[in-house]
């Protein structure tokens, strides 16, 4: 039985090099960071990531699993290292 080919099948996976200036994306442990940080460092952190001063206020005291997910997304891929916020 011979099968043809989609042309959305054109490549197979063996053909597919990786390529090299693909940056792999850098995580930053957010939920790590949040539980052991104090307020202060919290809102630095915050305002890194560009969450407005009015919101700033209301998210520092919540967990780090009650944040949006939007926002729980930035601080993790925005690139930040740890030790800017120490």
């Amino acid at each position: 039985m011979a099968f043809a080919k989609l042309p959305s099948q054109s490549i197979t996976l063996k053909e597919m090099k990786p390529s090299r200036y693909m940056p792999k994306i850098g995580t930053f442990d957010g939920a790590g960071f949040w539980k052991n940080a104090y307020a202060h460092q919290r809102a630095k952190l915050l305002k890194i990531v560009n969450v407005p001063d009015d919101q700033i206020i209301v998210l520092i005291n919540k967990k780090y699993v009650e944040l949006p997910a939007a926002l729980k997304y930035e601080i993790e891929t925005s690139g930040i290292d740890k030790k800017n916020l120490l």
